[in-house]
């Protein structure tokens, strides 16, 4: 409990329906709503996203600045892609129905589902999960400061980000024009696939009451 919360005052909220709070929406296949303190107001530290993701479909490259996420995959499959900033290497996880990817506090990151009807809880350690896209960065970031840092011509520069549209999150775009037939995303750099059933569980007596449905 907390201390400003008066628990007998006739506002105080102990449930809420998700499906209500929508923060983003690409299409019926492919959204996002928002749990946090502002919609439940008996929440401490802690706050969920409800991803919905079809195939290929991708929450773009992003951060957060307050908060670790956990990533719990209810169905479907995804590959949850953390950049370590100590390695600097790119490393991804595929996860499959009650399979976790931890993403510490400010780590660069994104998820890909593999396949249709993608389901994936993100939970965070804050009462409202805050967020830096890639999008932004790419948008809002003055192309002149881009092309003199990183040596770049300017007008090269601002062609290549011209489609990309502020806060995407969830991409590719429906406009997208790729050309048909186009590969499918395979994660590149270091991968590892998580077991399904962890060996030093083999014979476990529960389970059979854990199927994935």
């Amino acid at each position: 409990m907390v201390s400003y919360m008066d628990y007998t005052d006739p506002s105080t909220q102990f449930t809420f329906d998700v499906n209500t709070n929508p923060l983003f929406k690409k299409d019926n296949k492919n959204y996002i709503n928002l749990l946090g303190i502002k919609q439940l107001n008996t929440l401490e530290n802690v706050s969920l996203l409800d991803i919905f993701l079809s195939k290929n479909n991708v929450v773009e490259p992003h951060y957060h600045q307050n908060a670790a996420e956990l990533v719990y995959c209810i169905s479907g499959t995804a590959t949850v892609s953390i950049l370590n900033p100590f390695s600097k290497q790119v490393l991804n996880y595929t996860i499959t129905p009650g399979q976790v990817a931890n993403v510490p506090q400010g780590w660069w990151h994104y998820e890909v589902a593999l396949v249709d009807n993608t389901h994936l809880l993100a939970i965070f350690n804050a009462p409202t999960p805050e967020v830096i896209l890639g999008s932004d960065l790419l948008k809002f970031t003055p192309a002149n400061i881009m092309a003199h840092t990183y040596c770049l011509d300017e007008k090269q520069w601002k062609n290549a980000i011209s489609h990309v549209k502020p806060t995407t999150y969830i991409g590719p775009y429906k406009d997208c024009e790729k050309e048909a037939g186009q590969p499918t995303y395979q994660p590149r750099n270091q991968s590892h696939q998580i077991n399904q059933y962890p060996q030093h569980y083999p014979h476990s007596p529960y389970a059979h009451q854990y199927r994935y449905y």
